[in-house]
């Protein structure tokens, strides 16, 4: 049972969440396992894997993420976007892919899952216009560290901060990183029952 599989995991880290908000989830990947077949989503077949490779593998970069507004690019079927902003209702979320068959389906969890807080938006990650900057610019398995600051450089606030989701070879795409942003931190991210290694890497713009 999916439930209760959420429920094991969500209980071997420090993720509090109602079971209002664990419904959404259940019920997210429950439209990923559905529309997977016609719209190829995700390599992740078993939606007992998908708790644990995708919802729980996007929550534990809840703590780290500030401020109210975030834009997650190249986001996929909304990976790490939907589930972090389940996790943070008063969160506003940007929800940005190049694709239309992801944004469809994103336009569909939106409307099936009631969230208020979630702007699917197809478009190229460097054409994308705002009013103003994002608080946090998030991406998992988008490109590598380098090519994201490029890309993304219009997009945090002046205060706003890059957060990378990456496996084991951090410092080696640290080293290659441009002259015009610096790591703050990089976080050891502990997902349940995930040998992988995986970090959340924090980078600021530089101010002249």
């Amino acid at each position: 049972m999916l439930q209760a599989e959420l429920s094991r995991l969500l209980a071997k880290t420090e993720l509090t969440l109602s079971a209002a908000q664990q419904q959404q989830l259940l019920t997210y990947v429950e439209l990923l396992h559905k529309w997977n077949g016609a719209y190829n989503l995700t390599s992740v077949r078993d939606p007992k894997a998908m708790i644990s490779r995708h919802l729980l593998d996007s929550l534990v970069v809840a703590p780290y993420l500030p401020g109210q507004r975030v834009i997650d690019v190249g986001t996929g079927p909304g990976l790490p976007g939907v589930p972090l902003a389940i996790y943070y209702p008063d969160k506003q979320f940007v929800l940005l892919d190049s694709l239309g068959k992801r944004i469809r389906f994103l336009n569909q969890v939106q409307r099936q899952l009631n969230l208020s807080n979630i702007e699917p938006v197809q478009c190229r990650v460097e054409d994308h216009q705002l009013a103003e900057g994002y608080d946090a610019v998030i991406s998992r398995a988008f490109a590598s560290m380098s090519d994201m600051v490029h890309w993304c450089r219009h997009l945090p606030a002046a205060e706003g901060r890059f957060l990378a989701m990456k496996g084991a070879a951090v410092q080696e795409e640290i080293a290659a990183l441009p002259d015009f942003v610096r790591v703050t931190a990089v976080h050891r991210l502990q997902v349940p029952e995930q040998d992988a290694e995986r970090h959340l890497v924090e980078l600021e713009k530089i101010t002249a």
